[in-house]
């Protein structure tokens, strides 16, 4: 799964989404305590049950644990090993639709670079 979603994906993989950019950007680090599922679920508008779903998915990665009582962690190496499997995700089921499209309409990626500095 991935950190990039669209309007189309289900909830839970853009709740995903949203909790992996947090967890790449900084947001959560190493040893932070995510927010619990209910107040994720109120300030998403989304059933608890979806972001436990959510959450499942970082935890059967690896990347948080639970702690019975006390809520799920940031694991250790967490940030890092998200970011490698989140390119590989990028590399293999995003880019090539994306190039394809860019060149589909012309577009000069040197071009598209160069508008983001």
């Amino acid at each position: 799964m991935t950190a990039l979603s669209n309007e189309d994906s289900p909830v839970y993989i853009r709740l995903r989404a949203t909790i992996a950019a947090s967890i790449l950007r900084g947001d959560f680090r190493a040893g932070d305590q995510l927010p619990s599922v209910r107040a994720l679920a109120a300030e998403h508008g989304a059933n608890p049950l979806t972001v436990a779903k959510a959450y499942q998915s970082f935890q059967d990665g690896g990347y948080v644990e639970v702690r019975r009582g006390v809520g799920m962690f940031v694991l250790p190496g967490a940030g890092e090993r998200l970011r490698v499997a989140e390119r590989d995700s990028f590399v293999q089921n995003h880019w090539p639709r994306i190039r394809e499209h860019i060149e589909l309409l012309g577009l000069d990626i040197g071009d598209l670079m160069a508008e983001r500095a």
